[in-house]
């Protein structure tokens, strides 16, 4: 089912465990926008997630299952709609390049 405020799945659940801000599981994760070693932008069935951290490395990725678990120095968890990074205007790029 379609939750139309935002454009997610709201059948599948989420759940975010943060150890000593070292270590992260996430679950209800969709896809994976974007990432590198400061920050990384998961779709979920929540909206995106964004984690900002330093050495921020992905240990697991299973789509199939909606599970992450990402190790790193974890400074911020932020969620934003979809429409923050994909937007109208032709997505995320295309904005920065105007």
């Amino acid at each position: 089912m379609m939750d139309d405020r935002r454009g997610t799945n709201t059948n599948k659940a989420q759940n975010i465990s943060v150890q000593n801000r070292e270590k992260m599981q996430i679950t209800g994760v969709d896809n994976v926008v974007s990432f590198d070693d400061e920050t990384v932008i998961l779709e979920t069935s929540m909206g995106l997630l964004t984690i900002k951290g330093q050495e921020l490395h992905i240990n697991k990725l299973n789509l199939d299952d909606g599970n992450v678990s990402i190790d790193g120095e974890l400074i911020s968890i932020t969620y934003s709609d979809r429409s923050g990074i994909i937007g109208k205007s032709g997505g995320f790029l295309s904005r920065m390049f105007r």
